[in-house]
């Protein structure tokens, strides 16, 4: 279990790169509003990625019905850190087997607030996205 977290943050640490851009994402609680996808200080999770693999390591569960039919793989999870840091609107854009995406978004949901991304010394929306590599 801890191989397959260690893993699934080395490729968050290795692949969180993306295209400069803004994208709009809806907010649940009113008007659409920018969310960038890459800013000049990227949201961080509270402790930083070390601490962040710990979370994982703590919240992460591999479901009992993925484990007896042998799923694996990774998911990947879609969500925004908001302005005062908390997710939001997390989605799984990468499917693997319907409780390992429920496991990843429920993993997402129930991080606590992160240091939002700051976009020329404004905080800012910003659009995040985690793999969660399920592996037996």
């Amino acid at each position: 279990m801890k191989k397959t977290i260690l893993l699934s943050m080395m490729t968050l640490c290795f692949s969180a790169m993306t295209w400069a851009q803004k994208t709009v994402v809806s907010n649940e609680a009113g008007p659409k509003e920018e969310a960038f996808d890459v800013v000049e200080q990227m949201p961080e999770f509270p402790g930083g990625m070390e601490a962040l693999m710990q979370f994982m390591g703590q919240n992460m569960k591999y479901p009992k019905d993925a484990q007896k039919r042998k799923k694996q793989g990774r998911v990947l999870v879609t969500f925004v850190v908001e302005k005062d840091g908390s997710v939001s609107n997390a989605v799984v854009v990468k499917s693997v087997w319907p409780s390992l995406d429920a496991e990843a978004l429920r993993v997402v949901r129930a991080m606590p607030k992160w240091a939002p991304g700051k976009q020329n010394g404004k905080v800012v929306r910003v659009k995040f996205t985690m793999p969660f590599n399920f592996a037996l």
